[in-house]
């Protein structure tokens, strides 16, 4: 069993989540309309993405645009972690996501790990990029 995050977006999900797959290093990328929607789903005829999701591996990043009128706060409270490759492939996942956005904890050694960051990229969405000692 496994966890899977879902991140919302208002209207540019599909900027986000390309963004992501380029960085990240996605294998698959899948996107879906609401106007994709079948008919009898009654969903608005809306370019915003209904449904979208990059995998890596074994493992998923699933997003979505709000429907139109739905009130919207980025991803405040929740953080997305990612395991680098190493401390280098980390440091420069973590610069990428960081452009346009916040620098929280800048990337660096720590006592647990070789790399470690955290930051709010452009799109509102919380990181923290990693590679724990025990891991590399």
């Amino acid at each position: 069993m496994s966890f899977t995050p879902f991140l919302f977006f208002d209207g540019n999900c599909e900027e986000a989540i390309d963004f992501y797959a380029e960085i990240l290093g996605a294998d698959e990328v899948v996107k879906t309309s609401f106007a994709e929607a079948p008919p009898e789903a009654g969903m608005p005829p809306d370019a915003r993405v209904m449904y979208s999701h990059i995998r890596i591996g074994d493992h998923m990043l699933m997003a979505s645009d709000i429907l139109p009128g739905q009130s919207y706060a980025p991803q405040a409270s929740v953080h997305v972690t990612h395991y680098a490759k190493d401390a280098k492939d980390g440091r420069a996942k973590f610069a990428r996501l960081a452009e346009g956005g916040e620098i929280l904890m800048d990337y660096q050694e720590t006592f647990f790990a070789y790399g470690f960051g955290t930051c709010k990229d452009r799109f509102g969405t919380h990181w923290m990029i990693m590679i724990a000692k025990e891991e590399e």
